[in-house]
C-alpha cells in the first residue's frame, strides 16, 4: 500500500499549526474544485485528495495518530492491542488471519491487517479477489442561514437515505468524506465513499469572508449628525448600538463574536463588521430645505 503524505498534499510542514493547515486547504480547495475544472480528472483526484488530507489533519486525534501510523492511523487502536497481545505472548501475536513473530524468528501466514500496514510476504487471495466500489459525489445546497446552525438532514442518494448530522461553521466548497456511502464493493470488496460538496448560498443581507459576516445597515442623516442609537439585525438576533454624533457614511464598526460559528469549534465564532449607509432625505418640504440653507450658510 502506498503511503500517502497528507502534510506534502497540503503543502505544509509537520510542524504545520491549526490556522496554517486551514490556510493551505481553502487555498488547494479553490484551486482544484470540481466546479473550476469541470471534466478534469486530475483535478477531482487532486481535490479528493486535499479534502481527505484536510479531514485528518483539522483534526488533533486523528493527526496524532496518523503522525504514528502514517496512512493507516484508523488501526492505531488495532495496532496498539497487538502490541500489548505480542508482549503478553512471548514475541507473538494473533491479527486475526495468522501469526507473526516479531523476534526475528520465522513467519507464518501473515495477517490482512498487518499485510495492509506493513506489506506481507504473499497477498491475501481474499483481498485480490474483491474490488472496492467507485467513490460517488454529490452537492448538498445550504443558505448561509441554515449553515451557520448545526442539524439533521436526511439525503437520498443512489436509492437509499443517509441521515447525517451537518455541524454548523461548514463552507462553500468544503468537501466532507462519508466513508462506504459510495458504489457497493464487488467479491467482498469494501464499498466506495461518498464526498459531499457542499454549496452555500449567498445571502441578502450578509456576506461571509472565512468566518467574519459583512452587513450594511442604513443610518438617517439625522442620527449620524447628532448621534444616538440604532438597532441592528444579527445572525443571532437584534442588537442595539450606539452611534456617534458626526458618524460618516462608510464607518465600519466590529462586532466581536457575532460572526459566524467556526466549524468543530463549539462556542467561537468570528466577527460581524458592520458598514454605516448614511441616508440622504428627499422629497424635503419647503421649511426644511430654509433649515438646510441656513445651516449652510452658518
Amino acid at each position: 500500500m502506498a503511503f500517502i503524505d497528507y502534510y506534502s498534499i497540503l503543502g505544509v510542514s509537520k510542524t504545520a499549526g491549526s490556522d496554517d493547515i486551514k490556510k493551505a486547504y481553502r487555498k488547494l480547495a479553490r484551486k482544484y474544485h470540481p466546479d473550476i475544472n469541470p471534466n478534469d480528472e486530475e483535478a477531482k483526484r487532486k481535490f479528493q485528495q486535499i479534502n481527505e488530507a484536510n479531514e485528518v489533519l483539522s483534526d488533533p486525534e486523528k493527526r496524532k495518530k496518523y503522525d504514528e501510523y502514517g496512512e493507516n492511523w484508523k488501526h492505531a487502536e488495532e495496532f496498539e492491542k497487538s502490541r500489548q497481545q505480542q508482549s503478553q505472548n512471548g514475541g507473538f501475536t494473533d491479527f486475526g488471519g495468522g501469526t507473526y513473530r516479531f523476534d526475528g524468528g520465522d513467519e507464518s501466514e501473515f495477517s490482512d491487517f498487518f499485510e495492509s500496514l506493513f506489506g506481507g510476504r504473499r497477498a491475501s487471495s481474499k483481498r485480490a479477489d474483491g474490488y472496492r466500489g467507485r467513490d460517488y459525489t454529490s452537492e448538498l445546497h445550504l443558505s448561509l442561514r441554515k449553515a451557520s446552525e448545526t442539524h439533521k438532514r436526511t439525503l437520498t442518494f443512489a436509492g437509499k437515505s443517509l441521515r447525517m448530522t451537518i455541524p454548523a461553521g461548514v463552507a462553500n466548497g468544503q468537501v466532507i468524506k462519508l466513508s462506504g456511502q459510495g458504489a457497493p464493493g464487488k467479491n467482498g470488496g469494501p464499498n466506495g465513499d461518498l464526498y459531499l460538496t457542499f454549496v452555500i448560498e449567498d445571502d441578502d443581507a450578509f456576506k461571509r469572508v472565512d468566518d467574519d459576516l459583512y452587513t450594511t445597515a442604513a443610518l438617517n442623516l439625522y442620527t449620524a449628525v447628532l448621534g444616538g442609537e440604532e438597532t441592528i439585525d444579527t445572525f443571532t438576533g437584534k442588537v442595539k448600538l450606539k452611534i456617534a454624533a458626526g458618524t460618516q457614511n462608510g464607518t465600519k464598526v466590529r462586532l466581536k463574536g457575532k460572526g459566524f460559528p467556526v466549524y468543530k469549534q463549539d462556542g467561537k465564532y468570528g466577527d460581524l463588521i458592520i458598514t454605516y449607509a448614511v441616508e440622504i432625505p428627499t422629497n424635503l418640504s419647503t421649511e426644511q430645505k430654509e433649515l438646510f440653507e441656513k445651516l449652510a450658510k452658518s
